[in-house]
C-alpha cells in the first residue's frame, strides 16, 4: 500500500473528510469530524510510512504482540491508537485495510445518535 492507496482506501468511505488540521504534512481522515486516520506525508515520502489507527485496547495489545511493525500510537494515546508501519511489508494488504476499517468502524460506533449516520450507513453496507 503507498500513501495514495490509503488516501484513496479511506475517502471511499461514508462521510469521511481529508484535513490537514496540524501542519501542512500529516493528512488527517475523519468520519463525522472525529479522526479515525492519520498519516505524515513527509514519512512517506522518506520510505518510512506509517498510518495512525483507532484500535479497541485489547485488540491493540493483540496487534502489538504479533507484529513487529504495529506499535503504540506515535503522539497519541498508547491505549487507544497503534501505528502500522507499512514500509516495512510485514503485513498483508487486506490486513491493514481490516485495521483502517475497524477504526473507522470503532469512531462511528462512538458517536452519540444525534451526530451518527450510523443507521444509514449500516443499512448501506
Amino acid at each position: 500500500m503507498n500513501i495514495e492507496d490509503f488516501r484513496n482506501y479511506c475517502m471511499s468511505k461514508k462521510e469521511v473528510t481529508e484535513h490537514f488540521p496540524f501542519d501542512d504534512d500529516v493528512l488527517v481522515f475523519k468520519v463525522c469530524n472525529k479522526m479515525f486516520a492519520l498519516a505524515s506525508l513527509k514519512q512517506w515520502e522518506e520510505g518510512q510510512g506509517f498510518i495512525n489507527l483507532k484500535c479497541d485496547p485489547n485488540y491493540a495489545e493483540e496487534l502489538r504482540e504479533a507484529y513487529s511493525v504495529v506499535k503504540p500510537g506515535y503522539h497519541m494515546n498508547k491505549k487507544h491508537w497503534n501505528s502500522v508501519y507499512i514500509h516495512e511489508g510485514e503485513l498483508s494488504l487486506d490486513l491493514v485495510m481490516q485495521l483502517i476499517d475497524h477504526s473507522y468502524n470503532l469512531v462511528l460506533d462512538s458517536l452519540p445518535l444525534k451526530l451518527s449516520p450510523k443507521s444509514i450507513l449500516k443499512s448501506e453496507e
